[in-house]
């Protein structure tokens, strides 16, 4: 039997949080656009990400703060995390379960969305 939706969303917000806020437990990446940006604006937009709590009923429909919105030096960017199975090939059977899934946070402009 699998557990109600709200649990799994909350189990998915709790493993989500800690991972965009440390880093830890999945894969970080940025698209070539935000790569190529300098050293210290791409610092602060990993701070922005990280410290991100702007959650609502629009960025956050489903509460498994997955995705959020930010400025820095005056560029809009996404960030948005992604739930893969351990081979990386489609989505994660159970994003609820750390065992099965792969989380990766993509890092990009808004207008490369």
């Amino acid at each position: 039997m699998s557990s109600p939706p709200a649990l799994t969303s909350g189990r998915v917000r709790v493993l989500n949080d800690n991972f965009r806020s440390t880093f830890l437990g999945g894969r970080v990446v940025m698209t070539a656009g935000v790569a190529a940006l300098e050293l210290h604006v791409k610092a602060r937009a990993l701070i922005e990400v990280q410290s991100f709590t702007n959650f609502n009923a629009d960025n956050d429909p489903y509460g498994e703060h997955d995705f959020g919105t930010f400025e820095v030096a005056g560029e809009q960017f996404f960030w948005k995390i992604d739930c893969y199975d351990r081979d990386m090939e489609v989505c994660s059977p159970d994003p609820s379960d750390p065992e099965q899934t792969v989380r990766v946070l993509t890092i990009m402009f808004a207008s490369e969305y």
